[in-house]
This record gives structure tokens, C-alpha cells and sequence, in this order.
């Protein structure tokens, strides 16, 4: 009812075999992955931006099949490096669900689902309309003339009565239309709590 379709993005990632290449990310590049991160979390300025992601050392991107990159903090102290944002294709860079925890007071842009689509949220399911519309469920306020989501924005999925994250994904619709609707697939979920991304500590 609430959700369809499983994730499979993250669902079984191994970092052990689903990696293939690594490469530092150059100043100007990191400087363009802090623009989109912007421009999809308008409440993360420049100074959150650069405190959570600081000039040195740079971010190492390792490529994940065809279409995904995975965007990790280097941890010298670890032996390895820790996973914080992706992007799949053309798609928002997203945040990995543990660095938006370990940052609880950032201001990511979210969205709320009500409390009956947790266990299907929990197994990598889409969010459906009305686990957004129905009473705990919640998305940003449209007006007259702007849409609070459009089509392809990145968000950050809450659940109703939870006081961290337990998904993130991109918007299907806009948030007018998920209202306007109300049916069929509104948010395409890419990475939820307990999945492979999710397990995984830091890549070697």
C-alpha cells in the first residue's frame, strides 16, 4: 500500500568486490560536488559544506559498476576510507545515512513517511504517495509558485516518531504532484538502513 518496488542499488554491496577504481578527487572537482550538494540542500552553506568536507585531504571517488560513484572521506587513523556521499548517473550526490547521523543537526533536505511504511522502508522498498500525504507523513510546504520538491531532488527519509534516518532517495514527482496524485511511487529509494552501503564501514 505505503511502498513498491525494492532498492537494489546498496542492497547487497560488498566493497570488497563491487568496487573497481579509485581516484582522488581533484580541488576543482571536490569544489563542483560541494556546489550540487548545495544546490540540492540549500540550508548547507559554505562554511557547514567546508567543515564537513574540508579541502585536505581531498575526497576519493571509487566507481561502483557502470553508473555509480562513491564519494569517501579519507580516515588515515582508520587504514581506509569512509564512505559519505553518491551519486547514481546524472542523478543528486546523496549523503550515506551514517555520515548524516553522525551530523544529526545538519540540515539535510528531508521528507517524513508515516509510521505504518517503516518495516516496508527498512526492506529497500520505494516510498509511495501516501506514506508522505497520509496524517505523520510530511514533505516540504508548495506554493503558489514554487514546488517544496521537484522531480529529482535528493532527500533525506524520517519516519514518523524516528528520531534519525532510515533511508535516502530521490523524488519521482514533484511534492505538488505527490499531492495532487497521492497514488502510485513518490520517492525511489537508494540506500536505507541496513543495506550493504549501510554496513559498510570504510573501503580498504
Amino acid at each position: 500500500f505505503f511502498l513498491q518496488r525494492t532498492s537494489t542499488m546498496f542492497k547487497k554491496f560488498d566493497p570488497s568486490e563491487d568496487v573497481s577504481t579509485s581516484t582522488q578527487v581533484k580541488a576543482s572537482v571536490q569544489r563542483g560536488i560541494k556546489s550540487q550538494i548545495h544546490a540540492s540542500h540549500p540550508n548547507l552553506g559554505e562554511a557547514v559544506l567546508d567543515e564537513l568536507l574540508p579541502k585536505k585531504p581531498p575526497l576519493v571517488q571509487y566507481k561502483i559498476g557502470p553508473h555509480l560513484m562513491l564519494y569517501c572521506k579519507q580516515s588515515p587513523d582508520k587504514g581506509g576510507d569512509e564512505p559519505v556521499f553518491f551519486q547514481h548517473r546524472d542523478g543528486p550526490i546523496l549523503p550515506t545515512l551514517k555520515f548524516v547521523h553522525t551530523y544529526p543537526k545538519v540540515e539535510f533536505t528531508s521528507v517524513t513517511v508515516d509510521k505504518g511504511a517503516i518495516p516496508f522502508l527498512l526492506g529497500g522498498a520505494n516510498v509511495m504517495c501516501p506514506g508522505l500525504t497520509n496524517p505523520g507523513g510530511e514533505m516540504p510546504a508548495d506554493d503558489d509558485e514554487k514546488n517544496g520538491l521537484e522531480k529529482g531532488d535528493g532527500v533525506v527519509i524520517y519516519a514518523e516518531g524516528k528520531e534519525l534516518p532510515l533511508a535516502v532517495g530521490m523524488m519521482t514527482m514533484s511534492s505538488r504532484d505527490v499531492r495532487k496524485k497521492n497514488k502510485g511511487n513518490g520517492i525511489e529509494v537508494s540506500h536505507f538502513l541496513g543495506d550493504g552501503l549501510w554496513l559498510t564501514e570504510e573501503i580498504q
